[in-house]
């Protein structure tokens, strides 16, 4: 005899199973991904590769001029993750700016702007877009991604975005805790043995000319970054 199913329960199993990590499939829905970029976060642990997941948790990241890849993220797995709710923390109706093209201000007076909607907007940008580390690079797509899903009403930048994937960001597992801060430490400990005070002071100089750089870029000059 078969079993009379709640269509709620039955809902909620299926959204449960959708939103569940499998990081051995590089399987993260509703996520924003980070990992380690060889040299830069050897030298500023904090800064990193980072790339959105659609639902059904494929990965994509810009990763160079006129790409977003998909399904292959650029560097290495995943170390750190953020799960996103998408009912509680991205708005219903996305607020209109320059990232938002009147397409998808027309599909969220429709009700028909999804999350991969939003995704697949911001891919078809950025694949039309120059790579560059100082002024559209990896955190310039998330961010835009973010803003058109009015992730926390928007107004992402890579500054911001540095700063909660930092925060708030779940380790993958003990080895990628390892894998992210290893280097680091044996390039710091390298640099001070060979180096001593000059090595501090141009590891000081670099992490305050790149940190420096994106704080101007995000909130003085703002036409430096784009979005």
């Amino acid at each position: 005899m078969e079993e009379n199913v709640d269509p709620e329960q039955q809902m909620v199993f299926e959204d449960q199973q959708s939103m569940r990590i499998d990081p051995k499939r590089a399987r993260f829905p509703y996520c924003i991904v980070w990992t380690p970029l060889p040299v830069i976060s050897w030298l500023i642990p904090f800064i990193g590769h980072i790339g959105i997941c659609r639902e059904d948790g494929v990965i994509l990241d810009f990763a160079g001029p006129n790409f977003v890849s998909v399904d292959n993220f650029a560097f290495g797995s995943v170390t750190r993750y953020i799960q996103i709710d998408k009912e509680k923390e991205c708005s219903s109706s996305l607020r209109p700016s320059a990232c938002i093209s009147e397409d998808d201000e027309d599909l969220t007076r429709r009700g028909t702007l999804t999350w991969d909607d939003a995704l697949r907007k911001s891919t078809q940008e950025f694949q039309h877009h120059s790579y560059s580390l100082f002024t559209c690079n990896c955190h310039c797509f998330v961010a835009n991604s973010l803003n058109r899903l009015g992730f926390h009403s928007g107004g992402w930048n890579v500054v911001n975005l540095a700063t909660l994937m930092f925060i708030r960001g779940h380790w993958v597992s003990t080895g990628s805790i390892v894998r992210s801060y290893l280097p680091f430490v044996v390039v710091c400990g390298l640099g001070l043995i060979f180096g001593g005070s000059t090595f501090l002071t141009f590891l000081a100089f670099f992490t305050f000319f790149l940190v420096g750089w994106f704080l101007l870029g995000s909130y003085c000059f703002k036409n430096l970054i784009q979005l």
